[in-house]
């Protein structure tokens, strides 16, 4: 009878390790989109916004995750770098940066975004928080040699920090009115749906290497 009790007991002990080992391999990976009105949803319902969808689809593939919603409309890489530390909460894993748009909408010199930027990602990597770095393109008006500097900047950054780029956020949108709301600038609920399946790879791969503890 002893040694049937025993035998009961480490049974129950390997079934409740197995399941807390199951439970610990269930929590879900912790992203934060932090950016702007591209990010944050300018005009859209809470549940069209980029995060919230890119976090269903993540999860239509099989991906265990949760995306936080850490966007303003109207922030600068000035006004980010402004908020960084409490917008972005601890036991982050991993944060999707997006910002630039509006410095380049306002004209402001790139060595200044790269510099917010570079700042940013920095406070990020100390404190053991990956980055997937989203870029942005300067728009037409600001003339070649203003895009030619600010256009340069993501790229270099990403190289210098080691972080994986998706070099375009408005990949798919930018010249399809459809995918737009009537400014000409933001996306559509149907363009959310396009930016995010445009992503989807990268963002994918993004998470495998954080599940991999790279």
């Amino acid at each position: 009878m002893a040694f049937k009790a025993t035998l009961g007991f480490l049974t129950a002990l390997a079934i409740t390790a197995l399941l807390s080992v199951g439970a610990a391999r269930a929590e879900p990976v912790k992203l934060v989109g932090f950016g702007d009105s591209l990010m944050a949803g300018y005009q859209l319902p809470a549940g069209d916004a980029f995060p919230v969808k890119l976090e269903a689809a993540l999860r239509a593939k099989g991906h265990e995750v949760e995306i936080a919603n850490a966007g303003v409309s109207g922030d600068t890489t000035s006004g980010g770098l402004a908020r960084l530390d409490w917008s972005i909460p601890d036991g982050t894993q991993g944060v999707i940066l997006e910002l630039g748009a509006n410095d380049a909408l306002r004209g402001i010199a790139p060595e200044e975004t790269e510099k917010n930027l570079d700042t940013m990602i920095t406070r990020l990597k100390e404190r053991g928080i990956a980055v997937l770095l989203a870029g942005m393109l300067a728009p037409p008006n600001m003339g070649p040699e203003y895009a030619e500097r600010f256009n340069a900047v993501y790229g270099k950054l990403a190289e210098k920090h080691n972080v994986p780029l998706y070099p375009f956020f408005l990949e798919g949108v930018v010249t399809k009115a459809d995918l737009q709301l009537e400014d000409g600038m933001h996306p559509n609920a149907k363009g959310v749906d396009a930016m995010v399946q445009a992503m989807l790879p990268a963002a994918e791969r993004f998470l495998t290497s954080l599940k991999a503890g790279e």
